[in-house]
């Protein structure tokens, strides 16, 4: 028994030292983990796209050429044609122009407060599986479709790093349009969640 509480008395102050000490020692300006990244590296990440555009690059496209596109790069295999009818999201409302925005579906180029937020998400995530394949004019060209098959802008209206930011998006300023809290109020109306 005597040696059982020794091992206790010696185990317990060697276990919190250890953990006490390594979270200690991590956190020295010497551990030796990683390096600094260069500017160049830090330029290569920073590739997000603000309202703006200002951080856009060269190139631009058409509904009529991002229809192309679409068929091409095999978005029908995901999206269904014309954005309706696959297995994933869809890109189109199904429903009439007389329904509010917040009661329609949650499709991207309706309900993005900025047309650069489309540009940027198909340029960062599209398509599946090859993530950041496309050339800026395809991407372009695929956010000129989307925004014309929503009903956004003219099927020739050409998109490039000017134009894009300009496009008045449906939802328009009711994007994150605060409301007054009340405790115990109900939710805002339209609010599908």
């Amino acid at each position: 028994m005597g040696s059982l509480n020794l091992l206790r008395v010696v185990t317990i102050p060697l276990l919190l030292g250890s953990l006490l000490g390594s979270t200690a020692f991590a956190q020295s300006p010497t551990y030796g983990v990683g390096r600094t990244p260069t500017a160049e590296e830090i330029r290569r990440m920073d590739i997000s796209i603000g309202p703006t555009g200002e951080e856009l690059p060269p190139g631009r496209g058409s509904a009529k050429e991002g229809a192309q596109v679409y068929a091409q790069k095999g978005c029908v295999g995901c999206h269904g044609a014309a954005g309706i009818g696959g297995l994933a999201p869809i890109l189109q409302s199904k429903q009439g122009a007389d329904v509010p925005v917040w009661k329609k579906e949650r499709i991207l180029p309706l309900r993005a407060p900025h047309a650069t937020i489309v540009w940027d998400f198909i340029n960062r995530g599209m398509p599946l599986g090859l993530e950041g394949t496309l050339t800026p004019n395809e991407v372009y060209s695929l956010t000129a479709y989307l925004l014309f098959i929503n009903k956004v802008i003219p099927e020739d209206q050409v998109l490039d790093k000017q134009s894009l930011p300009k496009v008045k998006m449906p939802i328009g300023d009711e994007y994150g349009k605060p409301h007054q809290f009340k405790l115990n109020a109900p939710r805002l109306e339209g609010y599908p969640y």
